[in-house]
């Protein structure tokens, strides 16, 4: 199998991710729509007794050491981390990297397609009734985000705020925890390839940008695009290389019913057949 080329793989990723990029600016949902799926989710883990939103939020607000890092966990990692692990892949694992590369862009695009159906206030942005704290505006002073998510400050008009189910943060995560698990050779990589989705899901849930189940949302966009990875290949060497129906069997001329035979035949064979 030839090496990818990296020019032609840095494209194809620069382009996918402007289209994921600009598809969350234009598929932007009303404020009210967003709002309600927001309180219908919590409500659903409020009721399943699993919105573990709401401690992890108030030890990240009154623990400034968890909060400030996680802050920067959030802002940074998914765009620091992804990468990384997709060169690592090209350079370490080209025969794997194909494959890894076609998952992570799928998922992301189902991603985008949950955006567009589920605009979804996060818990950060809901009165401050239900008890949530933004803590990247609780911390701002410490890091380059202002109030409006992770977006540098004055650069909030430039992401979609309601672009919250499912978690492309823990999809991604888990994605690059796969990868290290599966192909790290030493344990601290696979140690890290458990700790990184791990930490990255109560880092959203801590910082109030994401619901418990935004995350379940999040694994579960990248099992299904893992679905439609595998099915693709498949279905191409199908076509490709189709079943030999004959089982080995071989039919004479004049000969209604096949019989099994050896391909190869040996000198005793010609000879014999010459008598």
């Amino acid at each position: 199998m030839h090496r990818p080329r990296w020019w032609a793989e840095l494209s194809l990723v620069a382009v996918v991710y402007a289209a994921y990029s600009g598809g969350r600016l234009l598929v932007r949902g009303d404020e009210a729509s967003a709002v309600d799926h927001g309180l219908a989710i919590l409500r659903l883990e409020e009721s399943l007794g699993i919105d573990a939103e709401h401690p992890l939020n108030r030890l990240f607000t009154s623990v400034p050491a968890l909060g400030i890092p996680a802050d920067f966990a959030y802002a940074s990692l998914h765009y620091l981390v992804t990468p990384a692990v997709l060169v690592w892949l090209f350079r370490r694992r080209p025969a794997h990297y194909r494959a890894a590369r076609t998952w992570l862009m799928v998922s992301t695009l189902l991603g985008l397609v949950g955006f567009t159906l589920l605009p979804t206030c996060p818990p950060r942005l809901l009165d401050p009734a239900h008890g949530f704290t933004d803590t990247m505006a609780h911390f701002s002073a410490y890091g380059w985000w202002g109030g409006e998510a992770s977006a540098p400050r004055g650069l909030g008009g430039l992401t979609n705020q309601y672009a919250a189910m499912p978690s492309l943060h823990v999809g991604w995560a888990l994605w690059c925890g796969v990868m290290l698990w599966r192909y790290g050779r030493t344990p601290l990589l696979r140690a890290m390839g458990v700790a990184y989705p791990l930490l990255t899901t109560l880092v959203v849930m801590g910082t109030a940008n994401h619901y418990l189940l935004d995350a379940v949302a999040g694994a579960a966009v990248m099992g299904a695009g893992l679905m439609l990875t595998l099915y693709v290949p498949r279905r191409r060497g199908t076509a490709e290389a189709p079943p030999v129906v004959s089982g080995g069997c071989e039919t004479s001329t004049g000969e209604r019913i096949p019989g099994q035979r050896s391909v190869t035949h040996t000198a005793d064979d010609t000879s014999s057949a010459a008598r």
